[in-house]
């Protein structure tokens, strides 16, 4: 396992590239890799899995948070997002309400022309819900 401190954005958005190896994506083509680092320094991957019945297909984000979720692990820093062909793979709105849940003041990497771009989870998702407005009751 390695430190949280220790792992760079490279180092996490490399976890994400070999992850895109793993996605079934026969229906887009779009092969995603995430890789999801927790604060005590380990790293859960995920893959996109499509399905014919594409309401079922699940975004690499959402399976290695629910990896994660899984393991015990409810404490993430960041997530690094990874498309085979090298294009941008923005989270979509669903995996970014997700990722609200558990890591909202997270960071998001994507690549951008080669280069890795980090934001914040508050600038892909201003607004998200969250428990607390849910549990909040109006008069």
């Amino acid at each position: 396992m390695e430190e949280a401190d220790n792992m760079t954005n490279e180092k996490l958005m490399a976890f994400a590239r070999v992850a895109t190896e793993f996605s079934y994506a026969p229906y887009s083509k779009f092969q995603v890799g995430a890789a999801l680092l927790t604060e005590d320094g380990e790293v859960f991957t995920g893959c996109n899995v499509e399905n014919a019945s594409y309401g079922a297909t699940n975004c690499a984000e959402r399976t290695a948070l629910f990896k994660a979720v899984s393991e015990g692990k409810r404490n993430f820093i960041k997530i690094a997002v990874a498309a085979k062909d090298g294009s941008p793979a923005y989270p979509c709105g669903v995996c970014l309400q997700v990722m609200n849940e558990f890591m909202p003041e997270g960071s998001v990497l994507v690549e951008e022309n080669g280069q890795i771009i980090e934001y914040t989870l508050r600038q892909l998702l201003p607004k998200g819900f969250s428990l607390q407005q849910s549990t909040t009751k109006t008069e």
